[in-house]
């Protein structure tokens, strides 16, 4: 379904809803034998960032266009190659900000 089919469907829900269906507490007993949650390992996520942000570095290390951008940023110096550096990194930094709000929505 659509966001946009998903409100009316809602709204038919809670209107047609009459409350808890009774179960004779088997929602509490089935609650009660799950496995506690397991708490989430951050190393693997730590490690594929370090591997990933070196993996660019060594390979922009080669890039002329690197040099020349970061030369002249340090330099004062408005030339092509700095704003392209410019426009690339606000690119990165406005990609990665949208995929971190795209992936809290979906929590």
């Amino acid at each position: 379904m659509s966001h946009q089919h998903d409100d009316p469907i809602d709204a038919l829900l809670q209107k047609q809803f009459e409350g808890p269906v009774p179960d004779d507490g088997f929602s509490e007993r089935l609650m009660q034998r799950l496995p506690p949650r397991r708490r989430r390992v951050a190393w693997p996520l730590w490690i594929g960032l370090l591997a990933g942000a070196g993996a660019s570095w060594l390979s922009l290390l080669a890039m002329p266009l690197l040099h020349l951008g970061w030369r002249d940023l340090m330099g004062g110096e408005l030339s092509a190659s700095a704003i392209t550096l410019l426009l690339v990194i606000a690119g990165v930094s406005l990609l990665t900000c949208w995929w971190t709000i795209t992936e809290a929505d979906d929590r």
